[in-house]
């Protein structure tokens, strides 16, 4: 699934988004908003990850996701 789809369906796909990354708390689902860019900050700041590992992690779980 693209970004734009992801973004679309963010609110429907909580459950999904939330047991892949179980430290996120509303608030950051909600800033998150299904944007990538978002996503990937939030990796980076909550993990540690480096800007290439969160990216890689995100397309991941865009690829995961149903259509």
């Amino acid at each position: 699934m693209n970004w734009d789809q992801i973004a679309g369906k963010w609110k429907e796909m909580k459950g999904s988004v939330r047991s892949k990354w179980a430290d996120m708390t509303d608030s950051d689902f909600e800033k998150i908003g299904g944007i990538k860019d978002e996503l990937v900050g939030w990796l980076q700041k909550q993990y540690g990850h480096s800007k290439e590992d969160a990216d890689r992690e995100a397309d991941d779980f865009s690829r995961g996701v149903e259509h």
